[in-house]
């Protein structure tokens, strides 16, 4: 009996080191770093560098050519409505030479004899016209009475018509020859070029602050010269320019949250207007990029953004789409195998392969549609030697 026992003592001897052994050169367990699939709070967003802007500036420029005085006002200054910004003189005159004022005498008398010319012409034309008016008046009363034919009083008409407009034209030019003298006249009593005391003082046509300072000093301006810009900080607006591929999906009304733009915490407005139109860019990096305009106004109180001022920097952040309920993970986690989006799940210490269905991306994190509940655990950055029901450590 002993001698029967001890083969089989020393076969489970055997198997059992056969098996210590295999269990010691088994593979050990990949290290891997993991994330939680979070369920809730969801939002997709577009997040671009934007700029400050007024919907609606003020340049001032002088109106005529003539003699700017010094401008007190400076950038930032308050203005009220109605006030004066800036005054201008008339430019100063030349004076005339004596060839130039025998000239003007000799022009000023030619001047004189066409508007005695003119007036005589006009006192003619009105006689003509009365005499119209009476004979019309004659061959009408005699066209009632059936002595005459309608041909006659049509002629009568048009005799009469045509003297009413031989005496306006008559009389525009005898207005003409009169502002003819008048400039001649005007030119004549040039004695010496001299500043006159007469200004044309220039009013703020709204309540705001002056954003720029063209010109300062004194000196002859040009019409249409522009002098300073104003506007209103109370209608401060934001401008960001998006890419055309998520200005599509922008509409009025979406909301912005504002950060980095140097104050204490963030500010919050919405989409006021996406622009119809786009233009080209050229990133850092030299790529061409359609942008679109985007214009927000602020949501949030204007005691909260006082310090913002024209043409200042924020980092926007615009929200396409949220949900309180979403099922969410890194954007790493998710790696293609036969054009379906897949996931290892960790469960009881090894890796399982799980096709996962996608939908939005916000930023590094991706909405998961199915496939997924959340709390569950997924590998990040998957090692490219990991399989299916493969032991993993984290």
């Amino acid at each position: 009996m002993k001698l029967a026992t001890k083969p089989l003592i020393f076969s489970v001897i055997g198997v059992a080191l056969l098996i210590l052994i295999v269990w010691a050169l088994r593979p050990g367990p990949i290290q891997v770093s993991t994330a939680v699939a979070e369920q809730g709070h969801f939002a997709e967003y577009v997040e671009e560098e934007a700029r400050t802007r007024l919907r609606n500036t003020y340049n001032i420029s002088a109106p005529i050519q003539g003699y700017l005085q010094r401008v007190e006002l400076e950038p930032g200054d308050s203005v009220e409505a109605g006030e004066t910004l800036f005054a201008l003189e008339t430019t100063p005159t030349p004076s005339l030479d004596a060839r130039s004022r025998e000239q003007a005498r000799e022009t000023l008398a030619a001047a004189r004899s066409r508007r005695n010319a003119a007036q005589a012409v006009w006192e003619n034309q009105v006689a003509e016209h009365e005499f119209a008016q009476r004979e019309f008046a004659r061959i009408e009363n005699l066209h009632g009475q059936a002595l005459v034919s309608q041909t006659e009083l049509e002629r009568a008409a048009n005799t009469l018509a045509r003297a009413h407009a031989n005496e306006r034209a008559a009389k525009a030019s005898l207005e003409s020859a009169s502002y003819e003298v008048d400039n001649a006249r005007a030119v004549l009593e040039i004695t010496e070029g001299t500043r006159t005391e007469s200004q044309l003082p220039v009013v703020s046509p709204i309540e705001g602050v002056v954003l720029q300072l063209h010109r300062c000093c004194e000196g002859v301006v040009a019409p249409g010269q522009e002098i300073m810009q104003l506007g209103n900080l109370d209608e401060l607006e934001v401008r960001v320019d998006v890419l055309s591929a998520d200005a599509v999906r922008i509409t009025p009304g979406m909301k912005v949250e504002f950060e980095r733009w140097g104050g204490e915490g963030a500010l919050y407005g919405q989409v006021r207007r996406v622009e119809p139109a786009g233009y080209t860019r050229y990133s850092a990096l030299g790529i061409e990029e359609q942008r679109v305009p985007v214009y927000v106004e602020f949501t949030s109180e204007r005691d909260k953004w006082q310090q913002l001022g024209y043409g200042y920097r924020l980092e926007s952040i615009i929200t396409l789409w949220e949900s309180d309920d979403v099922i969410h993970i890194p954007v790493n986690a998710l790696f293609r195998e036969d054009d379906t989006w897949h996931v290892f799940v960790v469960e009881n210490g090894r890796a399982r392969l799980q096709a996962v269905e996608t939908g939005r991306r916000s930023g590094i994190r991706q909405q998961i549609t199915s496939g997924l509940q959340g709390g569950q655990r997924v590998i990040t950055h998957p090692p490219s030697d990991l399989s299916h029901n493969q032991r993993v450590q984290w």
